[in-house]
């Protein structure tokens, strides 16, 4: 039998391991979860607003202990994991407010005597999930599934058990029937398997581009619905008018671990040194080390093979003529922590251009204007968010219809927010998270018609 390992990336220790389920287990899981969700779904849509009101209390009782466990098994900051569980607990506040009004049905004038659109529960939905942000990654998911009368099974990341279990513990907490969500501790060779059991209706995953091929061509081949939030290179234009201290904004929250984290910064070469000194002086300010202390901004990346795959795409891009300005290395010791980096006069050859960068790492770009900076931003494979500074907030919102990404900010950091939907194109994915889209994904969106 497979076993699946914690470890803790601050000090590279083992914390837990776990045996994967075998067959007949998953067998169970899935019948159980049929039944819990054949019964859920004909509950009010009273019940399910107390249970999403149940599960933001059940979050924030335990929001201490739960964010002790974020930061030891994926090193996320102590501070920024209590911020995680407070975003889920307030995420299940409001689709409990808003999910009846997402899910009312809407009425379509035709030639009918009565005629509207019902939005109608799926199923069991699969959610394969990632570690960098363990618990609002699959909040954002369950949060409308609940709401819309699903169920839920999790195959969470390989390195976060301890923390898939804890979702299940809290939802257990919370209420929600039993076998309505399930923690799956099963292996990447038993994913097809699930996918394609006629139990399981649709899948979302939040990962790479390329593990969201192949479970894309896994759920197509069983003609299943999917959502896919996938990898990120955002671009961050700042142009000539920009407030540039405002502008220099972070790259390394969560050690840079995010598919949504500004990773090119596309500047107008008038305001490029300001930029860049501006920038500087945020990572002098960043304090790197035990995420467990108050005090660190910065912990560790979650994989020694992470860390790995970053050193080499920094130092293939030094290699082609990017000039290091700050960090560039892994830092010694133990756990897998790596300076906070910036490479300057960065080109669309060098790998941090191209390939997503998952990991402290920001390279800027310098362009002569406006057009070249749109043209620069576009020039990706991924779509998934970017950012513009400027001060003319007008002319600004003109250059983000031009963009080609699933959400644009404006003198903002681009961030997944519960009352609008989440996304991407390209190869970010499809589909949308959150929002009344978000919610609607997972349903049978119905036609009735009264001749």
């Amino acid at each position: 039998m497979a076993t699946i390992t914690s470890i803790n990336p601050a000090d590279g220790q083992t914390l837990a391991r776990f045996d994967t389920l075998n067959d007949a287990a998953v067998d169970t899981a899935l019948d159980r979860a049929v039944s819990a969700q054949r019964a859920w779904s004909a509950q009010p849509i009273e019940a399910r607003q107390a249970i999403l009101r149940s599960l933001a209390a059940a979050l924030r009782e335990t929001a201490e202990a739960i964010a002790a466990l974020i930061t030891a098994e994926m090193g996320k900051p102590l501070a920024e994991a209590r911020l995680e569980i407070e975003k889920c607990a307030w995420t299940c506040e409001h689709y409990a407010a808003q999910g009846p009004a997402y899910l009312a049905a809407e009425p379509v004038e035709t030639t009918a005597s009565q005629s509207y659109v019902a939005f109608d529960p799926l199923g069991v939905v699969l959610a394969i999930m990632p570690w960098n942000f363990p618990f609002w990654q699959f909040f954002r998911f369950a949060a409308p599934a609940v709401m819309a009368g699903n169920g839920m099974l999790l195959k969470h990341a390989s390195n976060v058990p301890q923390c898939a279990l804890a979702i299940e513990a809290v939802c257990k907490t919370a209420g929600l029937p039993e076998g309505l969500m399930q923690t799956l501790l099963i292996g990447a060779d038993q994913v097809e398997a699930l996918i394609a059991d006629p139990r399981v209706v649709a899948v979302t995953l939040t990962g790479s581009s390329e593990v969201g091929a192949k479970v894309a061509a896994q759920a197509g081949a069983a003609l299943k619905k999917q959502v896919l939030e996938l990898g990120g290179s955002d671009p961050f234009i700042v142009l000539a008018d920009a407030d540039i201290e405002a502008a220099a904004q972070s790259r390394f929250r969560n050690a840079g671990q995010s598919c949504i984290a500004a990773k090119r910064f596309i500047v107008v070469e008038a305001v490029a040194d300001a930029f860049s000194a501006a920038f500087q002086r945020e990572i002098a300010a960043l304090t790197v080390g035990d995420p467990a202390s108050e005090a660190t901004l910065v912990g560790p990346m979650a994989r020694a093979n992470l860390r790995q795959d970053l050193e080499a795409q920094v130092q293939a891009s030094v290699k082609m003529g990017a000039r290091i300005v700050v960090g560039g290395h892994a830092i010694e010791g133990p756990g897998f922590f790596y300076a906070p980096t910036l490479l300057d006069h960065v080109t669309p050859d060098m790998p941090v251009f191209a390939e997503e960068t998952f990991g402290p790492a920001a390279a800027l770009i310098r362009v002569k204007d406006v057009e070249a900076a749109i043209a620069m931003a576009n020039d990706t494979d991924y779509g998934l968010g970017a950012a513009i500074w400027s001060r003319d907030t007008t002319a600004a919102q003109a250059i983000a219809r031009r963009i080609e990404a699933g959400s644009v900010f404006i003198n903002a950091v681009v961030a997944s927010d519960a009352r609008v939907p989440f996304g991407g194109i390209k190869k970010s994915g499809y589909g949308r998270e959150l929002g009344a889209f978000g919610l609607r994904e997972f349903t049978n969106i119905k036609t009735v018609w009264v001749g």
